[in-house]
């Protein structure tokens, strides 16, 4: 935008409170909806922005915004776009200027004309962030000595080459990924090391779907920072594939890994199409630990086909690896989201009912109403941790005897084997 002559505003209203001055000023409104926690903030800003500016068009951009395209319509949103789109946009605000019609602009979803997303390799411009926040208003790294680090963000890659059927990026890229220059990511993180970053959060989907790309950028970023660390989320599948490269992760400074375990029975692995098995989770477990790589897991605990042993054996899994320390209690009780548009709509869904507005999901109803009132359970007693300070270890005892009294199974408490040491967090939960 600014390269075409722009001068765009940011607004976060992660960290930030509504500014009606900077609405009303605006000729355009683009609201950023990548992830489904972004679109619900989005769509209850919508009603606002009517009544401060009701003459600038209101876009909604990101993976959650095509597939809920047909809802934020009804809202009145005016256009929406996704993939490899920040040309659309530019190409938006030069049509909204010269009076010409919108259709004219290439992957613009318009009311009653629906469009595909953009998936040509863009000139990434090296990302202006002077408009944002300070880091210190965001996550933060914690590596357990009790002074928290100031974590930058970047982006290596976007989209992704898999096709897990639960994850909204496959809809949108269809399995299409595409780097960012190096030079681009790494005077990014430059500037926010400048800025006082001590650890980067790598947003790619998957850091290794180009590895010696990813690879490149951070020899270079420990070169030049070697008191700098990351993080970066990495498939099972691929931690497998690329072993021989884990002892470069802990050599550049990666503080731990985040990993989408999702499931640790065969056959929901399978209906979700993640790429590996449980036994695949335990041999990539065993490869980090012996490399001294922290692996954090996140899981979809709760989905139609979910056993009452197969979420025992999650909670199993975590203590017998001495895993509590590091899973966010949240990660317990996450149930499965299935969005308009969603690969897992080509295939039997049990109990699937339609979705509701406030939810932006399908509604599913689980046969065995135990595990539907557990999870309402876990998710209460997540929030209300979350909310009361509780450390994860705490919780996840909470969480185990709540399992054994909804769900009448055995989970005794177990010795806490190999590391006991603290595993570098984020101070933010975060899932999709």
């Amino acid at each position: 935008m600014q390269a075409a002559g722009y001068s765009p505003a940011c607004l976060d209203l992660a960290v930030e409170a509504f500014d009606p001055a900077r609405i009303a000023r605006a000729r355009l409104v683009v609201i950023s909806a990548p992830m489904h926690t972004a679109l619900r903030l989005g769509l209850a800003l919508l009603p606002r922005l009517a009544a401060v500016n009701p003459r600038a068009p209101v876009v909604f951009q990101g993976l959650y915004a095509q597939l809920q395209r047909d809802l934020l319509f009804s809202r009145g949103a005016s256009a929406v776009t996704a993939g490899e789109c920040e040309e659309t946009i530019v190409a938006l605000a030069r049509a909204l200027e010269s009076g010409r019609e919108l259709a004219s602009v290439a992957g613009l979803s318009l009311p009653g004309r629906p469009a595909a997303p953009l998936l040509a390799k863009l000139r990434f411009p090296v990302a202006d962030r002077r408009g944002l926040p300070p880091l210190s208003v965001y996550a933060k790294l914690d590596p357990g000595d009790g002074k928290l680090v100031p974590a930058a963000y970047a982006e290596a890659s976007r989209g992704c080459k898999y096709r897990c059927r639960h994850c909204p990026i496959p809809p949108i890229y269809g399995g299409r990924f595409f780097v960012v220059p190096r030079a681009s990511v790494l005077e990014d993180v430059e500037a926010q090391v400048a800025s006082g970053a001590r650890h980067v959060t790598f947003g790619d989907p998957d850091f290794w779907n180009g590895p010696g790309h990813t690879e490149a950028i951070v020899r270079e970023l420990h070169r030049r920072h070697p008191d700098v660390t990351y993080d970066a989320t990495i498939k099972i599948e691929h931690l497998l594939r690329h072993r021989a490269r884990i002892p470069m992760l802990v050599a550049t400074g990666c503080a731990f890994v985040t990993t989408a375990v999702e499931s640790l029975d065969d056959a929901v692995l399978a209906r979700l199409d993640k790429g590996h098995t449980r036994a695949g989770v335990e041999e990539a477990f065993d490869l980090c630990e012996e490399a001294g790589l922290p692996l954090r897991p996140t899981f979809v605990a709760f989905t139609p086909w979910t056993t009452a042993e197969g979420f025992g054996d999650i909670l199993r899994f975590v203590e017998r690896r001495g895993l509590a320390a590091r899973v966010d209690p949240v990660q317990y009780a996450l149930r499965l989201l299935v969005p308009p548009g969603s690969a897992l709509l080509t295939g039997a869904l049990p109990g699937l009912r339609p979705p509701r507005e406030e939810g932006l999901s399908y509604e599913w109803i689980h046969p065995d109403a135990r595990i539907d009132a557990l999870q309402q359970r876990l998710w209460a007693l997540a929030k209300e941790a979350r909310r009361d300070g509780r450390g994860r270890a705490d919780t996840f005892a909470r969480i185990r005897d709540l399992t054994s009294e909804t769900l009448g199974l055995s989970l005794a408490r177990r010795p806490v084997p190999r590391r006991r040491g603290h595993v570098p967090s984020l101070t933010e939960s975060w899932f999709c």
